[in-house]
């Protein structure tokens, strides 16, 4: 439907289908989602949405109304959602749009349940030991769901989990955790994760081959590696980085893999944008911005290097409709 949707876009843009029928040309082509199609995905989107918010309400509830709910009753509201979900779950069956919406408010709500616990038994944990146990506890039906939503969500958890043991750690060390092992922990992550997604993906699961779950894992792994070479130009005292480099090879190894093995042209697309924001932040350091014809001079280099990367893109685009 996509590639047909873009061949009757790219006809009109060339003049070849008057405006006035490109609706008709793409109704026949079977381009465009009949009704059935976009209720299906409305009762989709909706039903994740009502299950998050769901799961969020329910935490909004006992934490505003904490001081006035005893112990028992702070339980009772997180442990009843959380028994009536895997009902549903159990009755639905975890590969239903149902139970898929019925786990990610079992999601939220076991995070609030063990948040509860280290309330209100004090046990001592820090934060970041909250976050681990959560991704810990969800990891078994998360393995079982092959859901990619589920594992985005547990890999955020991870994420913020790493924030957090570094922020802690931090200060009571912090020649050791510095701002930048930081990032590189989090960039060393993600970039594992986007690597093992895409292998599994290539090997033949076929449940990890949607791309916007994969398009998520590349824009974590390179806005991290963006930051870092950022931070290695603005802050670095020595003269080529690490950080620098090792955007390099980012960049390098993401310009392979998704030019000539996966094209993606949203990762492509990130890339350059990824240099524009690399190339200012040297120029950045090196120029003093004093006059007008100093700022002119960055704009046209930030407006060189969108155009050029435009008609790369178009060009690659070009290619993929041949193949």
């Amino acid at each position: 439907m996509a590639k047909a949707r873009d061949e009757i876009l790219e006809w009109a843009r060339q003049g070849r289908i008057p405006p006035e029928h490109v609706r008709k040309a793409l109704e026949v082509a079977g381009a465009l989602p009949n009704e059935s199609q976009w209720r299906n995905f409305f009762d989709k989107v909706l039903l994740s949405f009502g299950a998050v918010l769901l799961g969020a309400g329910v935490i909004f509830f006992f934490a505003y109304n904490w001081q006035d709910l005893g112990r028992f009753a702070k339980f009772a509201l997180v442990q009843a959602p959380i028994l009536a979900g895997l009902i549903v779950i159990w009755k639905a069956g975890v590969d239903s749009a149902v139970g898929k919406a019925a786990l990610l408010a079992v999601t939220l709500l076991v995070g609030a349940l063990l948040a509860l616990v280290g309330q209100t038994y004090q046990t001592g944990a820090d934060t970041f030991e909250l976050f681990a146990v959560w991704a810990l506890a969800i990891l078994p039906w998360t393995l079982v769901a092959r859901f990619p939503a589920l594992w985005l969500i547990w890999l955020a958890l991870l994420n913020v989990a790493i924030s957090l043991y570094y922020t802690t750690m931090g200060r009571m060390w912090g020649f050791l955790f510095r701002p930048e092992a930081l990032l590189w922990a989090l960039f060393g992550f993600n970039t594992l994760a986007l690597v093992v997604w895409e292998s599994l993906a290539a090997l033949g699961v076929k449940w990890l081959r949607e791309r916007w779950s994969v398009r998520v894992l590349a824009v974590a792994s390179g806005g991290l590696a963006t930051t870092l070479a950022m931070y290695g130009i603005i802050d670095s005292p020595h003269d080529l980085a690490w950080e620098v480099g090792g955007w390099v090879a980012w960049m390098i190894a993401a310009f392979l893999v998704y030019r000539y093995l996966v094209t993606d042209l949203f990762v492509l697309a990130g890339g350059l944008l990824s240099l524009i924001l690399v190339v200012v932040t040297a120029i950045l350091k090196e120029v003093r911005f004093e006059s007008a014809p100093a700022f002119l001079f960055i704009g046209l280099i930030v407006i060189g290097i969108s155009a050029a990367g435009g008609w790369w893109l178009k060009q690659v685009a070009a290619e993929e409709e041949t193949v």
